[in-house]
């Protein structure tokens, strides 16, 4: 808060970060967190990696119209339809709760559907053939051939929503109502507007903390990380 900044602090203060998570539900955040990123990750490895491989090794009428059309919801942003899902989540009696927040997960994304079927036209459609003249249903050829030569790009799209869960704000922030269902992204803005004066150092204290994990996690899958985006793409 000084100026010049000071880079190096005069005094490292650990206690801090006890400070911080006795002045925080933290724990409660974090369960929060991980409970709907962790959902909603799964839901958009299954929904995204089923909807790709239609898009990708199956023949069927309007195949390409319907890809383009994925595609171009991209272009809608959240705004706009907030206003639309949050009457849709009412009707269903879902807010508050945490499903607004991974069931529709469940339902593929397009980015990733986009990313998964690039990674499908990839590999040779001889493995599916073959598979197939051995008397492979289609479902078959798709959780016992596709899914496990596609490890890497699967863990790309679960590791992509995993991280948009974890940091989502707007989402809590319109869904959720009670303080015990917040999430750490919401929850360290409620810690900071309930105070008179933002107490600066237990609020950068747990989001170093907030911070931590996804390190964490990319530090130990950046090898599978770095596969998957790099054979993406490479036939499409």
């Amino acid at each position: 808060m000084s100026l010049p900044p000071q880079w190096i602090p005069s005094e490292i203060r650990w206690q801090n970060y006890r400070e911080a998570v006795q002045a925080i539900p933290f724990f409660t955040y974090a369960k929060n967190t991980v409970y709907v990123a962790t959902l909603g990750a799964v839901g958009m490895v299954l929904s995204s990696s089923l909807v790709a491989y239609g898009f990708s090794r199956i023949e069927w009428p309007g195949r390409d119209l319907f890809f383009y059309v994925t595609l171009g919801t991209m272009m809608v942003p959240f705004p706009v339809v907030m206003v639309p899902l949050y009457g849709v989540f009412r009707e269903f009696h879902w807010i508050g709760s945490f499903k607004p927040l991974w069931v529709p997960c469940w339902f593929g994304a397009a980015f990733n559907i986009f990313l998964l079927r690039q990674f499908f036209m990839t590999l040779p459609k001889e493995l599916s053939d073959s598979a197939r003249i051995d008397g492979c249903t289609e479902i078959g050829v798709f959780t016992r051939i596709v899914l496990p030569l596609a490890r890497p790009a699967l863990a790309v799209v679960a590791l992509f929503h995993f991280l948009f869960a974890w940091n989502d704000f707007l989402g809590p922030l319109l869904f959720l109502t009670r303080q015990e269902t917040f999430t750490l992204s919401l929850g360290l803005q409620f810690f900071q507007s309930q105070h008179g004066g933002t107490m600066w150092h237990h609020l950068m204290a747990a989001s170093t903390l907030v911070i931590l994990p996804v390190i964490v996690l990319f530090f130990f899958t950046q090898k599978t990380f770095i596969q998957g985006i790099t054979f993406t793409g490479i036939k499409g």
